[in-house]
């Protein structure tokens, strides 16, 4: 029987020097090129016609290099509403509304996630859009993410219906892989927004 995502032995994971590459160059970005990326990945989204006038809009707190997502927040306007993701005790997500000033609670991770009871938790299914971290992707629309399985074990439902939500990896060019080794567990993205072009599968 295969492993679940996290599951697996880290060390055996042939992923895991391509995370610690990756995650160095995505460190090493400068401010420009998280300015450059956070603006186009806000204009993309936005003027696309998949992009909803309303509904729940899930991103995420930008750690360790990750693509800024500030911009896009402040431009979501009215009807749209802004969540962040909440790790659960059995590794899934489940989101939670937040503006600016609202309390924040760190996670075992040390992220910042709404300090909110867990009856105000949505569930995935709610998102209208997810903004995804990544640390590589492929034009295919695979992701690679940190191999903690989060994602992967929240939108598994994906697997058997293109059900909402639109999920959209936010990334830097540098982060492009030409193959990507599929696992069974793997939710492939329906878009990645670049600084500099939004790729759609």
């Amino acid at each position: 029987m295969n492993a679940g995502p996290g599951q697996r032995n880290r060390d055996a994971d042939p992923r895991r020097q391509l995370r610690r590459d990756l995650r160095q160059r995505r460190r090493a970005a400068s401010a420009a090129e998280r300015m450059a990326a956070a603006e186009s990945l806000s204009s993309s989204l936005l003027a696309h016609p998949r992009f909803p006038a309303l509904g729940y809009v899930a991103g995420y707190w930008a750690m360790d290099g990750e693509v800024p997502l500030h911009i896009l927040q402040m431009r979501l306007g009215e009807g749209r509403v802004w969540c962040l993701p909440c790790i659960q005790p059995d590794g899934s997500l489940l989101f939670g509304p937040w503006r600016p000033g609202d309390a924040l609670v760190s996670n075992q991770y040390g992220i910042p996630e709404p300090d909110l009871a867990p009856g105000s938790l949505l569930s995935p299914r709610d998102m209208a859009v997810v903004v995804l971290p990544l640390v590589g992707f492929t034009r295919a629309g695979q992701r690679l993410g940190t191999g903690g399985g989060f994602y992967d074990r929240s939108f598994a439902f994906r697997h058997e219906s293109p059900a909402p939500p639109w999920l959209v990896g936010a990334a830097y060019s540098f982060q492009q892989l030409g193959t990507l080794e599929s696992q069974p567990w793997d939710v492939p993205l329906d878009a990645i927004a670049t600084e500099s072009e939004f790729i759609e599968p």
